[in-house]
């Protein structure tokens, strides 16, 4: 089995290609950068300019699935220039794969699944969204995700499954926002934002990652959210973390104010609430590894905290 990756060196991207190398499952890839061109018999990229809708033919051979995860961060100040880069980096990338796709024989790929995000589901601290959840956001950045999806939908004229995943708040230590949430809490300047009662859908990196190869893998189509089977609130995802690093709480809450200053637009993300359900992958026999967040922080940090445990007692043996 061989899979075409878009976006296959970013933190989701990353993780996805270990699980398939573990598995024995080949990887073509695309990039931008030519000088980032890796030429491996399970390991192999092509280039391509999505600005210019061009594409290199050759990246679809032995190819039976593409998992589509191109698009700038969303997570940088929102001036024009960079909500035109956060919209056409998801928009022209999937033109410029339909455009590919659309010139060779195609009989071969069974499955689409590109990356979307919970981003859509309108921002509420009552609602448990489903993907049957009609309505958008009325944000930046549910326009975003909306315009993200229709050109998905465009594939639907091709004859293999399209699944969308709808992800949620990775869980990881090498990206993502995680390191963001952790960095002041490490340094005793840890808080919430807002109330803390936002809810925060998180999923653990390699949950999401095996969600897009099971997809593939069980020949599944439509819509999915790509989270874990428990939200939590901001405030309980922060002391948590706390907890898990074993550092102190003590800072007021941020007010939403303040980071409306510093951030601007994109501050939103911060205070947004998306309480959003996972039962539909669940049904469909997907066993999450990471139930809870405790869980979640525990496999991502607590090799850490065992580093620390072993270089403290040896330097209290030294000293000694």
């Amino acid at each position: 089995m061989r899979i075409l990756i878009t976006g296959a060196t970013g933190l989701v991207g990353s993780e996805i290609v270990r699980l398939c190398h573990e598995q024995n499952i080949g990887v073509n890839y695309l990039t931008t950068n030519k000088n980032k061109i890796v030429s491996k018999s399970n390991y192999q990229g092509f280039y391509w300019n999505p600005d210019a809708q061009e594409i290199d033919l050759n990246c679809f051979k032995g190819v039976s699935a593409i998992i589509n995860l191109a698009g700038a961060s969303i997570s940088k100040r929102w001036t024009p220039n960079h909500k035109k880069i956060v919209l056409s980096s998801r928009i022209d990338t999937l033109r410029t794969l339909k455009k590919g796709v659309s010139q060779i024989d195609s009989s071969a790929i069974t499955s689409f699944v590109s990356a979307s995000a919970i981003g859509i589901y309108p921002d509420s601290l009552s609602n448990f969204y489903t993907e049957d959840e009609k309505n958008v956001d009325d944000s930046f950045l549910g326009e975003v995700v909306e315009a993200w999806e229709n050109e998905v939908d465009a594939f639907q004229i091709f004859d293999f499954n399209i699944c969308k995943i709808r992800i949620g708040l990775v869980m990881s230590a090498n990206g993502g926002a995680l390191p963001e949430i952790a960095k002041p809490i490490k340094q005793y300047a840890g808080a919430a934002f807002g109330s803390g009662k936002q809810w925060q859908s998180w999923v653990h990196i390699t949950d999401l990652a095996r969600q897009f190869l099971y997809l593939i893998e069980h020949q599944l189509d439509g819509v999915y959210n790509g989270v874990g089977p428990n939200p939590i609130t901001n405030a309980k995802l922060v002391k948590e973390i706390a907890v898990v690093l074993q550092k102190r709480l003590f800072l007021p809450n941020v007010p939403k104010f303040a980071m409306k200053i510093l951030l601007g637009e994109m501050s939103y993300i911060l205070f947004a609430s998306q309480r959003v359900s996972s039962k539909k992958i669940e049904e469909e026999g997907f066993v999450f590894h990471f139930q809870n967040i405790c869980q979640a922080l525990e496999d991502i940090y607590g090799k850490e905290n065992e580093e620390k445990k072993f270089l403290l007692k040896n330097k209290q043996e030294h000293i000694s």
